[in-house]
């Protein structure tokens, strides 16, 4: 190992930023503790550092990670999209820093915003009530499969333990029919990547309790027959579920209500940019129409007499989340929605179908299908996705989704968002193209100019380390 005075690098020119406290520390005593001795030490080792070292190390710490402020993110499905800042900035209004146990009565601001997102939602999504309480989109589906068991329930149904799912599907639906208690019965795409419908119809009786379906799919593709498979949901007493994964290709032109769904969650981490949910906290709002919403988590808003309270549903399935859900996160998708209107809504859908297929014409690997709306997925062919997608880091782009889903061979699932411009979209072009065609060997080697290079996987997984343990800095 060497020490350049900022960083430890080794023999590979692997980057170690080291801990503040193995920069500089000292022994702080402690002294007239009010606590009891049990719970109190003589002395603390703190990091002992000036402000220009404080701050260079957090600034070398970001610049070894990638992110969305570096450049183009186009990880399909569980798409990072940026997040713009005016949003952060009314989330930290200190009048928003509401205590939650506070009296209705004393919280009316807050409630009106949330009564209003509610609105916003249901208007968007086509549905009829909303709840705001799901911590994360994978909580949300898994609160809608609820609602939907609970009015099965209710209705004397108890025989329907199935939950139809297409193999495009994303992981989180399967986990979610499972979690739920359900039986999943898996109906395969046909030749143009959309619901079999045969399938469909073979696979739906009188066990089946919902389908649960993306549209427009994990290929990028809008289900042209969805009419018919509500219908056939419907006839057969099941529900309609909408992953709300992919709505922004979706908004202000077409609506999940309006096409049949019973149930959505929204995805607002990239339908309206705010943090993604998966390291929390995150929101994933669920709408559901009218014969559904008497089942709702509690507590829900309502207007009452000239203001806002929170009551219960008379058949709700209960708390879901504390509180209101995560209010900061719900600040930041009401403000995106409430700047951008319903022109700007539109204008997002658009560009963001504009860019992936824009995206999609410019890259040398093969794309099947098409055309799509806000993603597609590429093959690698006679390359391995995952090496592909270290390479692409050396270009200085993030990579795609890889090896999902499986439909595709070698998959490359790949989503621009509408925020990219032109030129990003073509650095992303570019850093694919670069890849085509590339020895195995180069493939195998890389990243190479990244902070760390490739681990072995495998290893990881099976011996991960759970804690930390400084470098022994004589090596």
């Amino acid at each position: 190992m060497f020490y350049d005075q900022a960083r430890w690098t080794d023999d590979s020119g692997d980057v170690y930023e080291p801990l503040l406290s193995e920069k500089s520390s000292k022994d702080v005593t402690i002294e007239d503790s009010p606590l009891p001795s049990s719970l109190t030490r003589d002395s603390l080792e703190l990091p002992d550092l000036s402000e220009p070292e404080l701050a260079r190390h957090y600034t070398r710490l970001s610049q070894m990670n990638y992110g969305i402020e570096s450049g183009p993110f186009p990880l399909g499905s569980c798409t990072m999209k940026y997040n713009p800042k005016f949003t952060d900035d009314i989330s930290t209004i200190p009048a928003g820093a509401v205590h939650p146990e506070r009296p209705d009565e004393t919280i009316q601001g807050t409630l009106e915003l949330l009564y209003k997102l509610q609105n916003y939602l249901g208007r968007i999504g086509g549905m009829d009530a909303v709840t705001l309480q799901p911590p994360a989109g994978a909580a949300g589906e898994f609160t809608g499969i609820l609602i939907a068991k609970a009015f099965h329930e209710e209705n004397g149904d108890d025989e329907r333990t199935e939950i139809i799912i297409p193999d495009s599907a994303h992981g989180t639906n399967f986990a979610t029919a499972a979690l739920a208690g359900y039986d999943v019965v898996s109906i395969p795409s046909n030749d143009d990547g959309r619901v079999d419908v045969d399938a469909l119809e073979a696979a739906v009786s009188e066990k089946t309790a919902a389908l649960m379906l993306t549209n427009p799919n994990t290929l990028g593709l809008f289900e042209r027959d969805i009419e018919h498979i509500a219908q056939v949901v419907h006839d057969a007493g099941g529900l309609l579920y909408y992953d709300g994964a992919n709505l922004n290709a979706l908004l202000g032109r077409a609506r999940p209500g309006d096409m049949g769904f019973d149930i959505m969650h929204y995805n607002v981490h990239k339908t309206f940019a705010t943090p993604h949910g998966g390291g929390g906290p995150g929101a994933g709002p669920v709408g559901v129409t009218e014969r559904l919403k008497e089942f709702l988590p509690r507590p829900h808003i309502k207007r009452h007499k000239g203001g806002f309270k929170l009551y219960d549903p008379e058949q709700s399935i209960g708390k879901v989340h504390g509180f209101h859900g995560n209010w900061l996160v719900l600040v930041r998708a009401f403000a995106y929605i409430d700047r951008l209107g319903d022109a700007g809504l539109s204008d997002a859908s658009a560009k963001a179908v504009l860019n992936a297929n824009y995206l999609a014409s410019q890259i040398e690997y093969e794309v099947p299908y098409g055309p799509f709306h806000h993603e597609f997925v590429a093959s690698a062919g006679d390359q391995d996705a995952a090496d592909v997608a270290k390479r692409m880091l050396d270009f200085g782009v993030h990579p795609p989704t890889t090896k999902w889903p499986d439909i595709v061979s070698q998959a490359l699932m790949t989503e621009p968002t509408e925020i990219e411009n032109r030129e990003t979209l073509d650095q992303l072009a570019t850093a694919f193209n670069n890849v085509v065609g590339e020895d195995t060997e180069v493939l195998e080697a890389a990243p190479n100019r990244t902070a760390a290079r490739r681990i072995d996987q495998v290893q990881a997984a099976r011996n991960p380390q759970l804690s930390w343990h400084a470098l022994d800095t004589d090596e």
